[in-house]
């Protein structure tokens, strides 16, 4: 048996499903003739289900083009879904210039008939910055597409198709002979290959000829008329040897592989073929003239032993060109017969002659683990030669919907042996991650732990939850899915498999919670498998993508692409590879391997208290030592109780007697792995991330946070297993006599807390507004409708702004992604993960409930505390608030020399300026934020504060300012005791009386009369009578609304002013005249009015002065009939000078008894009206 090969790389899985459905572009292109949708139609509901998702999110081909004239973008990625009947494209760029805008639209081409996915080609002209796409549908209507950059970065340039971007093209031949490749030599050339072995060569016909046609067709044919017209019959007419493949009945000279090169030549183009009689085929495009044919292999095979050598016609990558020399290329050919592949060295000067050479001719070389017998087969492979001398060479093998990827690095120079020796791995994480089992004692539900997993970012698209959802509810009898009645997905969810889990009572009468909670687990785990059933469809690979200027390997899966780069140190240690690990680091590795090996055997139960204890060291203050801290997690984690004892003797045989290679060097070694290095943390980052190599770095950080984790978790149990694992007789054996133990266990505990938050970045998930299409300036805008919402991690949002590769060219891309992650897991990374300036974001963006989980790793200094009192604040918790305001407010005033921080536009200039110059501006902008969120209790607090400390002269303008704000919280939570006091304190009579003003209104309106004439106004009592009197000469309807005639009464009678009391009362007499109330008869005693009542109390007031005092002055206007009424009488009357009477105690009571004479009377039906000059006059008989 082979040995396995090291493992030296890893992939990266990131999902095709766009953040927004905005993002996605349908274009429908035009219909060349009129053609019939062809659906399909399933035999159940269940089917149809699985066959619709398959169709919509599956591919039936994928593949990464990269542009050789142009970038930025420069990288394109296609696949082909719904039934080929749409060609999905889009930018797949990892970086971009750093002006350059992104191009993140993704481009769905929907053709009127179903395209032939081995026969699309991409291409771009040196002379325009477009793509071509090319594609062959199977009515034979060949399409051209030529797309822009702005395509791809604005819906304007689609918003009324594409126009004349796309052309379509039906050549004659077609009629006759069956496509079988397609290969675009260039913008302006196409090459399509026929069942026959003949190809057509389309030339872009550029003089707009009078025919219209878009191409000029050439034909050639390696056979001949006769033999081509003898494979479009059956085969039993048929003289020679062919193969069916579709509805054609395919020769052996047909080629199934080709690609093209210039070899360097000028106006030369060659194209390399690959037939189905196992032979190599190397034509003159030009001239169509077959310039070299021979068998793949250079063997002179029997012609009775053809059979054995036919290859099938599916497939498409056999044959690859490399290298940039000037008339000399390496030709690499795979044969799928022999499973071996083969080395050309393909030299020429011109066009017409051309010299191949076998590099290895003696040589065997067959990739590991694809003999006759295995059940892998090859199923694409990329040939690279990045300086010049070593070839690069990547093989994609598969095994039904597993796949497994191999790198070789081999020289001209190397033998058979190097080739079988130099062959390398790539760590394909086949694992699924399954929610932690639930215990009666497990704080986190169950279904938490579930909706955890099954919604972690990027684990499993919305389209596979959606599938696996409605065809779980089918299997429940369900009509209709619940998630499409309105019902967000993870609701459905829960609403779906909660419904499928009873409560039942125990015959004791008890609820049975066991069993409820058992059959809640089986519901879970059944959809978990659907689940998983279907994202396995995700992973088929249907080729492999090799980026020959950056060297990067792309694995392009159905619904899925991978990022092949290299593992670190530490990940190559994590995976046990043989092979991989140098002298200098066994030491380290079996230290690594010691502590995983230790926490294998551990159960969830164990894991979980070990956690809880962990959270306890990570989040909690502790003044203890170090020794006790690592006692109490010792003890608290309780890992002692998964340990075997053969669990012991693993480690010390891993790691000696008494742990002897334990060293403080060792563990310096260990940090190391985690560290990043002084020339990744110095880099300058001119090439910016895009959004696609943001998902890509996104995900490497996941993995590689969870393994580090794992990594660190495990050698902290073991730190205190070693610890306490020894002879208490030989104390000169403990770990701790020979380390710093405690510095140790810090160093973990601090690795840990950094990637438990990185950890929280990279999950936790965001809606923010999708970006709108560029505007002609370049700067994107956003849009805020609700279905134009994107959902990104938090990383996303945040951070990756500040992340990038520092060169494109000619940089190894792969390393340089690897060194990025690596940096940004580091603990001493050179990128800044401050929890409280993520907080500022947070709280911009309008979520504090995300904020506040980043509580717990922020520190003590005084700006983080600020930061939580405004976490607080937006969470409407004002007690807490007020206590970190106050914790943080020493440090926040005092003045610093630099006092520049970000805060992510979270406090504008203003405010900036508030802080660290003062306790008083600093409590004044903290009332601002209260008075902000109408806390009036807390303004006054803080106003007060302020106030405290706003004594210099030059704060006289924060001491008005605070004295206003303290002023009108006061008034609106009705302290008007404050209010007075801080209106007295007022320096500005403006304000003062503007104050006063609002003050009166104010208790006035909420019937604070009392408190209104009890508080003293010193030497402002004139200025509450003025505005009292005039609210009174403003008030008409003295029966509703606020009664200031009763309240100036009062106050006038608190003042001991009873004569301007009486004049209060008789221009509300009068008032109440006007409106009638005179003749409002209530209750059993007739002669009890509001006006009597009036009468009685205006008589009682003059009655409390002296007799010769008794009277008061009134205001009465002329009517337009020459006589005179009292002011307020008839506002309608024309506008006449007033004046002024005299009204007595003694004509008052005259008017008192008249009023009671008139409603007895009217009660006596003793009246009559007459007519007098128009106007109705009531006449009491006598």
């Amino acid at each position: 048996m082979e040995p396995e090969p090291p493992i030296l790389y890893k992939e990266t899985r990131v999902s095709l499903e766009p953040a927004s459905n905005a993002s996605i572009v349908h274009i429908r292109l035009p219909a060349p003739t009129r053609s019939r949708d062809r659906r399909s139609l399933g035999l159940d509901k269940y089917g149809e289900e699985e066959r619709t998702y398959r169709s919509k999110n599956l591919a039936t081909a994928a593949s990464i083009y990269h542009r050789k004239h142009h970038g930025s973008p420069r990288s394109f990625l296609w696949r082909v879904l719904e039934d080929d009947t749409v060609l999905s494209i889009r930018a797949a760029d990892v970086s971009k210039q750093q002006s350059a805008p992104d191009a993140n639209l993704i481009l769905h081409l929907r053709f009127p008939s179903p395209i032939r996915a081995s026969c699309i080609a991409l291409a771009d002209a040196p002379e325009h910055d477009s793509l071509s796409i090319f594609a062959l549908d199977h009515s034979n209507h060949l399409y051209t597409i030529v797309l822009r950059p702005d395509h791809f970065r604005r819906r304007s340039a689609t918003e009324n198709g594409i126009g004349d971007a796309c052309k379509t093209h039906l050549a004659g031949t077609f009629s006759f002979k069956h496509p079988h490749r397609l290969a675009a030599v260039s913008a302006h050339q196409v090459v399509v290959t026929f069942h026959d072995g003949g190809l057509i060569r389309f030339d872009r016909d550029r003089t707009h000829n009078v025919n219209g046609q878009t191409w000029k067709e050439t034909n050639f044919s390696a056979q001949g008329w006769a033999t081509s017209f003898r494979s479009l019959f059956p085969l039993p007419f048929q003289g020679g040897h062919t193969i069916k493949h579709g509805k054609a009945n395919m020769e052996l000279s047909a080629a199934t592989s080709v690609v093209t090169d210039t070899l360097g030549v000028e106006y030369a183009q060659f194209l390399f073929s690959v037939c189905l009689d196992h032979r190599l085929r190397i034509w003159n495009v030009r001239s169509g003239a077959i310039l070299y044919t021979a068998d793949m292999l250079g063997v002179e095979r029997n012609p009775q032993d053809i059979g054995k050598w036919i290859i099938d016609p599916g497939y498409d990558n056999l044959v690859r060109v490399v290298g940039h020399a000037e008339g000399r290329r390496t030709l690499v050919t795979y044969s799928p017969v022999s499973n071996e592949f083969k080395f050309w060295k393909v030299e020429t000067q011109d066009d017409s002659t051309i010299f191949v050479h076998d590099m290895f001719p003696d040589q065997q070389l067959t990739p590991p683990g694809l003999s006759s017998g295995d059940v892998w087969t090859l199923a694409d492979f990329g040939v690279a030669q990045p300086t010049g001398q070593a070839f690069h060479l990547w093989i994609l093998t598969k095994n039904n919907l597993t796949y497994r990827v191999q790198k070789l690095e081999f020289r001209a120079s190397d033998s058979e042996d190097d080739w079988r020796a130099g062959w390398m791995s790539v760590y394909i994480d086949n694992e699924q991650t399954t929610a932690e089992s639930s215990n009666p004692g497990d704080p986190t539900d169950a279904t938490e732990k579930w909706l955890q997993t099954l919604f972690y970012p990027g684990r499993f698209s919305k389209a596979t939850l959606e599938a696996a959802l409605a065809m779980y509810e089918r299997g429940l009898g369900s009509k209709e899915a619940t998630f499409r009645n309105g019902k967000g997905l993870v609701e459905a969810v829960c609403s779906i498999l909660g419904s499928t889990a009873t409560l039942d009572r125990l015959a004791s009468g008890e609820m049975d919670f066991d069993q409820f909670r058992s059959h809640s687990q089986v519901s879970w785990r059944r959809f978990y498998r659907l689940v998983l059933e279907l994202d396995k469809q995700r992973g088929e690979a249907l080729s492999l993508a090799l980026d020959h200027n950056s060297g990067l390997a792309w694995v392009l899966c159905a619904d899925l692409v991978a990022a092949v780069h290299p593992c670190s140190t530490l990940e190559q240690i994590y995976h046990k590879s043989p092979g991989t690990v140098d002298i200098d680091n066994e030491n380290v590795a079996a230290l690594v391997s010691a502590g995983l090996d230790l926490i294998d055997n551990f159960s969830d139960s164990i894991m979980q208290q070990a956690n809880a204890a962990l959270r306890v060291e990570l989040f909690e203050e502790s003044a203890d030592t170090d020794m006790e801290r690592i006692q109490r997690f010792f003890d608290e984690s309780a890992s002692w109780r998964g340990i075997s004892e053969e669990d012991a003797s693993q480690v010390v045989d891993s790691l000696g007697s008494d742990f002897r290679i334990v060293t403080q060097k060792l563990y310096r070694q260990l940090v190391e792995l985690f560290a990043t290095t002084e020339e990744t943390r110095a880099r300058d980052v001119r090439h910016p991330l895009t959004e696609f190599g943001r998902k890509v770095v996104v995900k490497s950080v996941q993995e590689t946070a969870d393994l580090q984790w794992q990594v660190l978790l495990s050698q902290l149990l073991l730190l205190v297993h070693m610890e306490y694992e020894y002879d208490e007789d030989h104390e000169e054996s403990a770990l701790h006599s020979r380390l710093d133990i405690g510095h140790v266990y810090r160093q973990l505990i601090e690795a840990l807390k950094h990637l438990e938050f990185l950890t929280w970045l990279v999950k936790t998930e965001i809606s923010v507004p999708a970006l709108k299409p560029e505007r002609s300036n370049g700067s994107p805008t956003t849009t805020k409708r609700p279905d134009d919402m994107r959902t990104i991690t938090a990383f996303e949002v945040i951070i990756s702004h500040l992340l990038g590769l520092v060169d494109v060219d000619g940089e190894p891309l792969a390393s340089s992604l690897t060194d990025v992650v690596i940096d940004i897991c580091a603990p001493d990374s050179g990128i800044e993960l401050s929890p409280e300036l993520i907080q500022c974001s947070l709280l911009k963006a309008d979520r504090p409930d995300l904020a506040l989980e980043l509580t717990k790793f922020c520190g003590q200094d005084p700006f983080p505390v600020y930061i939580q009192g405004r976490v607080f604040l937006s969470l409407k918790d004002y007690t807490a608030a007020a206590l970190h305001f106050k914790k943080a407010a020493v440090g926040m005033s005092v003045p610093m020399k630099h006092t520049e921080r970000h805060t992510g536009g979270l406090l504008d200039e203003t405010e900036k300026n508030l802080l660290n110059s003062g306790l008083a501006n600093y409590y004044s902008h903290v009332v601002s934020l209260y008075d902000r969120h109408k806390a009036f209790s807390y303004v006054i607090d803080f106003a007060r504060l302020s106030l405290q400390f706003a004594q210099a002269p030059d704060a006289k303008a924060t001491r008005i300012e605070m004295l206003s704000r303290l002023f009108t919280a006061s008034t609106s939570i009705s302290r008007f005791e404050t209010a007075h006091a801080t209106l007295l304190s007022m320096p500005d009579r403006a304000l003062k009386l503007s104050c006063l003003k609002k003050l009166v209104e104010r208790m006035c309106e909420t019937a604070q009369t009392s408190e209104l004439t009890a508080l003293p106004f010193s030497g402002m009592q004139e200025e509450v009578d003025s505005i009292l009197q005039q609210k009174c000469r403003n008030t008409t309807d003295v029966v509703r609304g606020t009664p200031y005639h009763q309240i100036l009464y009062a106050w006038r009678i608190t003042h001991n002013d009873y004569r301007g009391a009486a004049a209060v009362l008789h221009d509300r007499l009068q008032k109440l005249r006007q409106a009638g109330e005179g003749d409002s008869l209530n209750g059993e005693d007739v002669l009890d009015t509001a006006v009597t009542r009036q009468f009685l109390l205006l008589i009682n007031a003059l009655s409390c002065v002296d007799p010769k005092q008794a009277w008061i002055t009134i205001e009465e206007t002329p009517t337009a009939s020459g006589g005179t009424q009292d002011v307020g009488a008839d506002h309608n009357a024309p506008a006449a000078k007033p004046k002024r009477k005299v009204v007595t105690l003694a004509d008052l009571r005259r008017q008192y008894q008249a009023e009671l004479d008139r409603i007895a009377a009217i009660q006596n039906n003793q009246f009559e009206f007459t007519a007098d000059d128009g106007d109705d006059v009531m006449v009491i008989d006598p």
